[in-house]
């Protein structure tokens, strides 16, 4: 299938929620903008997440206005995309463009144009429309551009011209179409997994007691780009003892020592979309006894997790399963009180818990590695509701499952698990009977990870 298709279907998609809502209107997307790093130098470009999933295309200063009208089973649709137009100056320098006059074939759009028309033509595109999709507060750039275009259709108003009068944001329909991957989403998803999935066997190889993290870091970036990956998905996480209980910790030049764990959270970004897993292992390629007790219930807590994520269950479900399992391994190693709580259920409805395990199990993954979607129901689905249900999982949704359990020293805590912080993360792809775990190819079980590293 060419490309181009499937992004014109997604824009048919919106026109048709759009029709629904307000019987027509413009949309307008614009893709995210170059980030200065310091002086003439900018931040590797990463396009906006909902720009390109309507597009497919990756430069930036763009912007899509789509022009919709009709009904929801039969809407018309005009796609107007603004984009740099071709120079050859800065095209020496900062490589090719597109440009607007080969962007209707390339992309499937109807029309194209330099990006430096925009405030020119949006006062066409606007004039007697009803409605205007954007994403509300965005900046205040984009706020400032659209009091712009609106003056300008109002001074057309001697003329019979009549501006909006409405204005809609645009992300919640967007991001309720994200939410469901299809069949090529999914793919790309299975192969950004199965190269984050090297990457992490990689490091568990090459690691060895003396290793500072930023090496193993080195390896897992090495193992990105060399299996075609573009991008990290997000910052790698590689936090040797001590530092693998803090939860958004990057890697830095701590020593890994043997006899300490080293948590691994990394992924790769692939043509768009992110992978996102978490490995715990010995630097020495040995559980020590506390290490794998541990270790045996934050599995033992992500299997139960995963046994509940199918479809019909809600989001929190496998969240609460994990809980338990947790839980229970806590009063069982005694970090905490059966005496003290009572009792399983009073360990739960108290949170005492969040002393070890303080994050949710799950959240959703796709172009973005914290992907867009409501862990709610929509507000139109339960519209007598006072407070929202937590979303009911189906077919096509992609969520991550990492349970982990991290000990930080105190004094009633047994010093046995001082620094132990462990985290287990994989991620799922909700199907008809229940969900696919694509990320499994890297090893999981503590003997399975013991025997991958035993050579090391």
């Amino acid at each position: 299938m060419n490309k181009s298709i499937i992004y014109q279907q997604r824009r048919v998609e919106l026109a048709k929620r759009i029709c629904a809502k307000t019987g027509g209107g413009v949309a307008i997307i614009t893709t995210a903008p170059e980030t200065a790093r310091n002086r003439d130098s900018e931040f590797p470009y990463r396009h906006d997440s909902d720009f390109f999933y309507l597009t497919g295309f990756e430069e930036p200063g763009a912007t899509l206005v789509l022009k919709i009208a009709g009904s929801p089973s039969q809407p018309q649709l005009e796609a107007h995309l603004f984009c740099r137009p071709k120079d050859a100056e800065r095209e020496i320098w900062d490589g090719i463009r597109l440009g607007p006059d080969a962007a209707p074939s390339v992309l499937g759009v109807e029309h194209a144009y330099s990006i430096h028309e925009l405030d020119t033509k949006l006062s066409d595109l606007l004039a007697d429309q009803n409605a205007v999709y954007i994403r509300l507060s965005e900046s205040a750039e984009i706020d400032r551009r659209l009091r712009h275009w609106m003056k300008q259709v109002r001074a057309q108003a001697r003329a019979g011209v009549n501006p909006p009068s409405e204005f809609h944001d645009v992300e919640s329909l967007i991001h309720e179409m994200r939410l469901f991957k299809d069949v090529h989403e999914i793919d790309i998803m299975r192969r950004a997994a199965a190269i984050s999935a090297l990457a992490h066997i990689r490091a568990m190889q090459v690691c060895k007691p003396g290793m500072r993290e930023y090496h193993l870091e080195a390896e897992l970036l090495h193992e990105f780009r060399y299996s075609g990956a573009q991008s990290v998905a997000y910052n790698s996480i590689v936090a040797g003892g001590a530092n693998s209980c803090i939860l958004h910790y990057r890697a830095g030049d701590t020593e890994l020592r043997s006899g300490d764990l080293c948590l691994i959270d990394a992924g790769c970004e692939l043509d768009s979309y992110a992978s996102d897993i978490t490995r715990t292992f010995p630097v020495n390629g040995k559980f020590t006894g506390p290490q794998r007790a541990l270790y045996e219930i934050t599995l033992a807590s992500q299997e139960a997790a995963i046994a509940m994520t199918k479809p019909g269950n809600t989001f929190m479900q496998p969240h609460e399963a994990a809980l338990k399992v947790l839980t229970q391994g806590l009063l069982d190693e005694n970090l905490l009180k059966l005496a003290e709580l009572g009792s399983l259920d009073n360990a739960l409805e108290t949170g005492a818990y969040r002393r070890f395990y303080m994050h949710r199990t799950s959240h959703w993954l796709g172009m973005d590695v914290h992907d867009v979607g409501s862990y709610r129901e929509p507000l139109d689905a339960v519209p007598s509701s006072s407070e929202k249900p937590w979303r009911v999982l189906k077919p096509g949704m992609v969520l991550t499952i990492e349970p982990g359990l991290y000990i930080r020293p105190a004094d009633d805590v047994d010093e046995r698990f001082w620094n132990i912080g462990i985290r287990i993360e994989d991620d799922a792809v909700v199907n008809d009977s229940g969900c696919e775990l694509i990320s499994r190819g890297v090893p999981v079980k503590a003997d399975e990870i013991e025997a991958l590293m035993k050579n090391n």
